[in-house]
Order: C-alpha cells, then structure tokens, then sequence
C-alpha cells in the first residue's frame, strides 16, 4: 500500500477547448502502482500513485486520443510501469525511456517493441544527473539507428552551456518544459534567448508544456503563455505539447489540469497552429500512423 500524497488534483473541471481529432498529450507518466512496480531504491522522490486508470480517465475526459508517456525518476531505470500503460492502449500511447547513456543497441530495440520513441536525460539539481557531452555524442549513432529522438530536462541555466552540444548532435532533440524558464524575467531573458538561438537548428523540438511551472502568478499562469506562443508562431513544425500529469516535484498544490487544457488556444490561437501543435507534429515524431518513430 502506498500512504504517500498524491501529486495530482483529483478536482478538476472539464475544458471547453474542443481540441482535433487525434490530440495528443506529449509528456506525462504513471507512478506506480508501488504494490506492482515499486519505486527505485535510490529515488528520493516516492510519491502516491498516480496509475495509467487515472491518467486514461483524464484524457478520456478531456479528449485526448494519443500520448507519450515519459519514464519518472521515482521508477529508475526499470521502465516497466510506463511499459505496461502503454501495452494497454496498443498504438495509442508511446513511450520515453529512462535508461543509461551506455545503454545497448539491443536493449534499445528491446524498448522499442515495446512502445518506446526515445531517452531522456535530466540536467535538474533535484534528480540524478544526466550523461556527459561526450556519453551523448557516442550515445547518438545507436538512437539513429532505432529512429530514436534524445529528450532533454534541463534548468534554464543550462541553455546556453549545453546549446552547443545540442546543436550538433545529428538525432532529433526535444527540449522539455520551455527549458525552465522563470516567466517573471520577461520574454528577452537571456535563458529564453538562448533557447530560441538553439531552436534555429532544424532538428531541434521544444515541448511548451510546464506553463505552470514557468508562471511566478496564480492559476491559470497567464504570464506564461506569451513563451510558449512565441516558440509556437516561430517553430509551428517543431513544438509539441503535454499536461506533465501527475505533476511531480510542483512548488505548491497540484494544478487543476483544465487551466492547462485552458491556455491551448492561447498558445496556439489559430486551428492551424492547434493542428500542428496536438496532431500532425506528434506524429510527424512518435510515428503515431505508422508505429514507428520518424524524423
């Protein structure tokens, strides 16, 4: 049994957003249950459950048709609980592994016939550290030849010190959560300056994702918005978008998810721009028609 709290709002209210067919939630995770997939041992983060019934409830709800699951921290290197949300919605939902930088081609295909797209590295003071410049560079030529894209968590910190590193990695790239911005500092911060700069190389993505994370105001975190409609008008090819549902490591109270659902279209205000953002970009990446990632 896990007492643990939540780090969802089991209160939320439905979108009035009538969002495309084939919408696609980009980043989320399931946690748990710990009864069947217990959390790593050297994870000190072991929050309450939040278990692919609750997270097929909330797209259900909202809409959603498609996802991509994206392995938690608290799970280690043991993908098994992401694995076993996506097995249950068979082409529907992918996956992003955690796995080490020296990972094998085999373990590799392994994920991939499983549902996994790609590997994500944190860079985020609160969770183990992610691989070297040089891990990732040797790291690239197995995810190339799976069809696998790189994901990246990093503080926005970081941006410019890892940019270059990014820049010339020849896989696609995702950048989560708007790199961390604080949106208080305002739209010419260097941190954001340096992400758009990065955003220029055409195998870079950017998730505008995390608004309440960037947003320094009350819900519905208005303040962020004006960044992830920036990055969408200048990349509409190459932005994605997800709730990060169940909201881990939050600051305050976990969000109610329809302020989230709220804020697409003024993050993507015109039926194009939702079009590419939750539908025609996730596939273009995941490989949702086909089942196979593309680049």
């Amino acid at each position: 049994m896990n007492d643990a709290p939540i780090t969802w709002n089991p209160d939320i209210h439905k979108t009035t957003v009538a969002l495309p067919a084939g919408a696609t939630d980009c980043h989320c995770h399931v946690f748990g249950p710990v009864a069947r997939f217990p959390y790593a041992a050297s994870s000190g983060f072991k929050p309450g459950d939040a278990p692919k019934e609750q997270l097929f409830a909330l797209h259900d709800m909202m809409g959603i048709e498609r996802c991509v699951i994206v392995q938690s921290g608290c799970h280690g290197f043991d993908n098994s609980a992401t694995a076993d949300a996506i097995a249950a919605r068979p082409g529907r939902y992918l996956g992003v592994a955690l796995a080490p930088a020296d990972i094998s081609a085999e373990d590799i295909a392994r994920l991939d016939a499983q549902g996994f797209r790609g590997i994500r590295f944190n860079y985020m003071s609160h969770l183990a550290p992610g691989a070297s410049a040089d891990q990732l560079r040797a790291l690239a030529p197995r995810l190339a030849e799976a069809g696998w894209h790189l994901q990246v968590h990093m503080e926005d910190t970081l941006i410019e010190e890892l940019a270059p590193v990014l820049a010339a990695l020849p896989i696609p790239v995702v950048i989560d959560h708007m790199g961390r911005v604080d949106a208080s500092q305002g739209l010419d911060q260097a941190p954001f300056t340096a992400l758009m700069r990065l955003m220029e190389a055409e195998h870079l993505w950017c998730k505008v994702s995390g608004s309440e994370r960037a947003s320094r105001q009350e819900p519905p975190y208005g303040d962020a918005v004006p960044f992830a409609r920036t990055l969408v008008g200048a990349f509409p090819d190459r932005v994605l978008w997800g709730t990060d549902w169940p909201h881990p490591n939050f600051r305050a109270a976990p969000p109610d998810d329809g302020d989230l659902f709220d804020l697409i279209p003024q993050i993507a205000p015109t039926p194009a721009l939702m079009q590419a953002l939750l539908v025609d970009n996730p596939a273009r990446l995941y490989g949702f028609a086909t089942g196979e990632g593309q680049q």
